[in-house]
């Protein structure tokens, strides 16, 4: 495994590099699409490959650790270039190169005439070696390389057509609100090193093993990686740059800010499961921001009317339903909806772009309408993924989604629970008013100017793969109630398996029958329908559209978050720069120190300029006064 298993983080590097330095000067759209597709696809057959390999092992061999070289060594530090190969990094390996092929070859037809096309795929190719290094990361430090790397390859990507002034603020607002959260990562890295003498994650786990529930250092530190992942993974109150993140091409918003990059908190705190094992306080505060966010965030969908902000406030709500796993421990649950979301919100998120694609670039849904007929392909995969998010069995989203629900009720409580369903009831809800809008009524868009029309099968194949996938990928992770056993908990079990001891040991869940957990289930199945039925009665004859009033309004302007961030925050860091950091320290204080020396010494200087008369005879009569001074300091002193 040594040998070859750094291919996966070097293959999509060397496509970078190729792109990159070689793409605008060969000018063939084909030969940079299929370097830039291949970088990832075969790493995803290397990953599937290993796959194989760990799973022929004993579970308690699950895990090998690859040093590669020696990274940073000063003093005690010493940071090695390692990555760790286990369960947990495996599954994200093969879900960052395996969805992310799909979207690399969607993005050859989507971005086909773009005059930055190979640049595109360069950047695409970066993006998947940043995420990778941080998945395999053995240490905090390689995974804040990646981190950051991830963050670098956003800001490009949103940016992509920076002709364009919104997706320059949009890349600008993700990077600089994403800054907010990467320094909690890093002061959690300071403490981390500071109290352990570590940054292995191997070795930091090990030390705070027989430490006490709560201990206070341990709260601090598992509060800060969050606020990292609050940035990373868009959670209140850092979620307000994805929906802006959306001016970027569609396949970035599928690859980065739906399936993998936004997933990078996720996976941190699942990383790092048995210190949040040992912090309940800490855990419950993540439960309580999952479930505001999710909520919060699903609350706004409702009234969007761009097919992609739609999809990123969806995206912003089930990143919520992630967290609220994280939060009642149920890291596997966690992970498990981390999957399933890759597949069905990347199929939507390609199923928009095809749409917009098709509609001439038209984003408004509410101008849209009757397109199931014209777009057949896009219609049906997109139909799929919707059912799927909303919970309707037999699709992934189904089961990933109960596990969350049941998860929540058996170890957060009946009102947590019920804020939860009522947050699933309307992801159902805006997801098929979207549908009932795009995709039936009569057409509301100019006939004689916009004639939609399928995509290419280069757009529409990978549509169909993540379809199957939405459809079939929830199998993996088969509950309990049903007697078969659950092949993805299995997976993971040694990764969370001390973790989840831990957490058993102080909560004391009741116990509860199969009968109990089957109510819920067909309660979920029961709510997710009936919100179906009634918005896609409502909105798929819609036709006429007044402006919104009262609450309404405030969910179509996101509970004008932006403009009291913009009020309490932005604009008085913008007054006080101006009016005292430069008018007043850097002009005043700063220039006027050094403005003010250099004129004491012009003016002293021009002073003494005056000695120099060129007068013969007066330098001689100084010459004479000092001989005589220094005659007289002699004589006397």
């Amino acid at each position: 495994m040594t040998n070859y298993f750094i291919l996966i983080p070097v293959l999509p590097l060397i496509g970078f590099l190729i792109n990159g330095l070689l793409g605008s000067k060969l000018k063939s759209e084909k030969f940079s699409g299929i370097i830039g597709s291949t970088a990832v696809f075969i790493p995803f057959l290397i990953a599937v490959y290993v796959f194989i390999e760990l799973s022929g092992l004993p579970v308690e061999s699950r895990r090998v650790v690859l040093t590669y070289f020696s990274w940073i060594t000063t003093g005690s530090l010493n940071i090695t270039y390692s990555f760790v190969v286990d369960p947990l990094s495996l599954v994200m390996v093969l879900v960052v190169t395996g969805v992310g092929f799909l979207i690399h070859v969607y993005s050859i037809g989507y971005m086909h005439g773009d005059k930055g096309f190979a640049k595109f795929f360069a950047f695409l190719n970066l993006f998947i070696f940043a995420m990778l290094n941080l998945v395999l990361a053995d240490n905090f430090l390689l995974i804040f390389l990646g981190w950051e790397g991830v963050g670098l390859c956003s800001y490009l990507l949103i940016g992509f057509w920076y002709e364009k002034k919104f997706t320059g603020d949009a890349a600008k607002k993700a990077f600089i609100v994403n800054r907010i959260g990467d320094f909690g990562f890093m002061l959690a890295m300071f403490l981390v090193y500071i109290n352990f003498g570590t940054l292995n994650i191997t070795l930091f786990m090990g030390n705070i093993a027989g430490r006490p529930i709560n201990d206070a250092l341990l709260i601090a530190i598992a509060l800060l990686f969050f606020v990292g992942a609050t940035g990373k993974s868009a959670q209140i109150p850092l979620f307000v740059w994805l929906p802006d993140a959306m001016a970027g091409p569609t396949p970035v918003s599928a690859l980065i800010h739906a399936a993998t990059m936004v997933t990078a908190g996720i996976y941190l705190v699942a990383r790092c499961s048995l210190l949040y094992s040992l912090t309940p306080l800490a855990s419950n505060v993540i439960l309580m921001i999952g479930i505001a966010t999710a909520l919060i965030s699903a609350t706004i969908a409702l009234k969007q009317n761009d097919i992609k902000k739609i999809l990123a406030y969806s995206t912003v709500s089930q990143l919520g339903f992630m967290f609220i796993a994280l939060g009642t421990n149920s890291y596997a649950v966690a992970v498990f909806h981390l999957v399933t979301h890759a597949f069905f919100k990347a199929l939507m998120f390609l199923g928009s772009g095809s749409v917009i694609h098709g509609m001439h670039e038209e984003q408004d849904i509410t101008k849209m309408g009757g397109l199931r007929n014209k777009m057949k392909v896009t219609y049906i995969t997109f139909f799929i993924g919707a059912l799927a998010i909303s919970g309707i069995p037999p699709l992934s989203g189904f089961f990933s989604k109960d596990e969350i629900l049941w998860k929540t009720f058996e170890n957060a409580g009946l009102i947590s629970y019920a804020i939860v369903l009522i947050t699933a009831a309307l992801t159902a809800f805006y997801m098929f008013r979207l549908i009932g809008l795009t995709f039936y009524g009569k057409p509301r868009y100019d006939e004689d100017h916009i004639h939609p029309h399928e995509s290419p099968k280069v757009m529409t194949i990978p549509l169909i793969i993540l379809a199957v996938l939405s459809a079939a990928g929830g199998f993996i992770g088969l509950p309990h109630y049903l007697g078969l056993p659950n092949l993805f908990d299995h997976w993971l079990d040694p990764v969370f398996k001390y973790s989840d001891t831990i957490t058993q040991s102080y909560r004391h869940s009741s116990e509860h029958s199969i009968a109990i957990e089957l109510v819920f289930v067909l309660i979920s199945i029961a709510v997710a329908t009936i919100s179906i039925l009634i918005s896609f009665r409502k909105f798929s004859v819609q036709e006429k559209f007044e402006k919104e009033k009262g609450f309404g309004k405030i969910l179509e302007n996101k509970y004008y978050l932006d403009e009291i961030y913009d009020t309490a925050i932005i604009k008085p860091i913008e007054v006080t720069s101006e009016k005292f950091f430069w008018k007043i320290f850097d002009v005043k204080i700063i220039d006027g120190a050094v403005n003010g020396i250099a004129t004491y010494f012009s003016k002293l200087s021009n002073e003494w300029r005056k000695i120099q008369t060129g007068v013969v005879q007066d330098y001689a009569t100084f010459a004479i006064a000092g001989i005589v001074l220094i005659i007289a300091y002699f004589i006397f002193f």
